[in-house]
């Protein structure tokens, strides 16, 4: 699929069939958030300064091989690391505003920052780049679903305190999207 086509087929989807996510789609989905790209560590989405303040979650539910929890996505190893046990759609779901179609997908990846590491070299100026860093993450996930034949909707609509203990948070990471992502209903 061309980059064209990718972007003419992105569309805000709220409805997904119940089947399961590959491992693989997973992993191309969360290389296209932060990957990386080359050998110096430079990314698949832009930071302003390399700073690389986000920190991407999967909140697992139906992906085969991988047990039901919210994993965090270590980057430098583009592995996945058990961050808390058990199926957490449900409580997202309710944490963002009951919006149902959180807890019926398979897969919610939820990006968040820490501002710390942009706003030490760009003081206050920062948390505008870290919105912006956060912007290019969400909208390669989007076109990378479209390219492998799934659907997505960045979520904004949340309560942050929620949402932070539903994903054990450190106080210092702020969750800033959660992206659903799984087949079209």
């Amino acid at each position: 699929m061309s980059l064209e086509e990718a972007i003419a087929g992105r569309r805000s989807v709220r409805r997904y069939q119940g089947e399961p996510l590959s491992l693989s789609h997973l992993s191309q989905v969360l290389w296209a958030a932060q990957g990386i790209t080359d050998a110096r560590g430079l990314r698949a989405a832009p930071s302003a300064g390399a700073t690389y303040p986000l920190e991407v979650f999967a909140v697992v539910g139906n992906v085969e091989g991988l047990e039901a929890g919210i994993y965090h996505y270590d980057v430098k190893n583009h592995s996945l690391g058990l961050h808390k046990e058990g199926d957490r759609r449900r409580e997202l779901a309710h944490a963002a505003l009951n919006q149902e179609f959180i807890a019926q997908v398979p897969v919610d990846i939820v990006i968040c920052a820490l501002y710390e590491r942009t706003c030490r070299h760009y003081g206050r100026r920062g948390e505008r780049y870290v919105h912006m860093d956060v912007g290019h993450a969400g909208e390669n996930v989007s076109l990378q679903a479209v390219a492998l034949g799934l659907a997505t909707v960045i979520v904004g609509a949340f309560e942050d305190e929620q949402v932070s203990m539903v994903m054990a948070l450190a106080e210092e990471v702020k969750p800033l999207y959660i992206i659903p992502v799984g087949k079209p209903g």
